[in-house]
């Protein structure tokens, strides 16, 4: 028999009938393996190619390992509830993953503004894109992240490891999500909401408007280039980035706007998979996909690694 202790929560996960959780479990295996495997894959490219060592893939780099610290921080968890049935989660345990994602989720939406400035230098001011994005400004800003969301995610921390809980332990999610522990909880949750009300418009809305506003520059001076091989290039360099904005903007704010109905709750699990899971395995396929230059760069190290490859 499974043994909990009184002080853990049980994440209910999905709801789906047994003859169905193989099928959930591989399709999860093969999201985490693809996203730890590209992001990876990603990351050896910009470090041992010189011909990514440019801004854009510099953010890159750093976003694929984000990406593999959140998708390791809930994937590898739910997959074992999945095929154990143990559905059992430490407290220890699960304040550590609403750190990881309260952590992770604002460096992502960091990293993914700052990208869109490049992308907004590079195009409407190429002539100063070298002095702007320099070697040190680049590495200033993403130290800056790191270091000042790391704060923000210990304070929540210590505020919700203060919590107490007298009835149900039971979180009806795929993961210890910060609203769905607060509702369980029997201690007054006020100020911890207040400070989530406080800091969304600084993390989340400001840098979305910020991107939004990147994008409506660039496209305006895209439009305004004589030919059209110059269009499809600049526009070809910024798909990728707009493509993974939408995938995690999209299904973070189609979790806040569906309508409540009886398989709300279920809804809301996957699209929380979506951004938890399938954005990471996302981000380093549609930036190799749809870039010529990280195909080129795969090329470049397996020619010097792998004499004779066919790629």
């Amino acid at each position: 028999m499974n043994r909990t202790t009184k002080n853990d929560f049980h994440l209910l996960a999905f709801s789906c009938s047994g003859e169905f959780q193989p099928f959930l479990f591989i399709g999860l295996l093969i999201i985490y393996l693809t996203a730890v495997l590209g992001n990876m894959m990603i990351i050896v490219l910009v470090c041992l190619v010189s011909q990514l060592h440019t801004p854009m893939y510099f953010f890159l780099c750093n976003l694929a390992v984000q990406d593999i610290i959140f998708i390791s921080s809930f994937l590898p968890k739910l997959m074992t509830i999945i095929i154990t049935g143990d559905n059992s989660i430490s407290f220890p345990s699960c304040i550590t993953q609403m750190f990881l994602f309260t952590f992770c989720i604002s460096i992502d939406i960091f990293l993914l503004a700052t990208m869109a400035y490049d992308r907004y230098v590079a195009i409407c001011i190429p002539l100063r894109y070298y002095l702007i994005m320099n070697p040190r400004v680049c590495v200033l800003l993403v130290t800056m992240a790191w270091i000042l969301f790391i704060p923000n995610s210990v304070c929540y921390t210590f505020l919700l490891s203060g919590l107490s809980f007298c009835k149900s332990r039971e979180l009806d999610h795929i993961f210890c999500e910060l609203k769905k522990f607060l509702e369980i909880s029997c201690s007054d949750t006020s100020h911890i909401k207040q400070m989530m009300s406080l800091e969304i418009p600084f993390v989340a809305i400001l840098p979305f408007l910020l991107i939004l506003t990147s994008y409506v520059y660039v496209i305006t001076t895209i439009i305004k280039f004589r030919t059209s091989a110059a269009r499809f290039k600049a526009f070809s360099s910024c798909s990728s980035h707009l493509t993974v904005v939408l995938l995690l903007f999209g299904t973070s704010i189609g979790i806040y706007i569906k309508p409540d109905s009886e398989n709300s709750q279920e809804q809301e699990k996957f699209l929380s998979l979506l951004y938890i899971g399938v954005v990471p395995m996302l981000n380093p396929v549609v930036y190799s996909l749809r870039n010529r230059q990280v195909w080129t760069a795969a090329k470049t190290l397996l020619e010097r690694y792998v004499p004779g490859s066919p790629l």
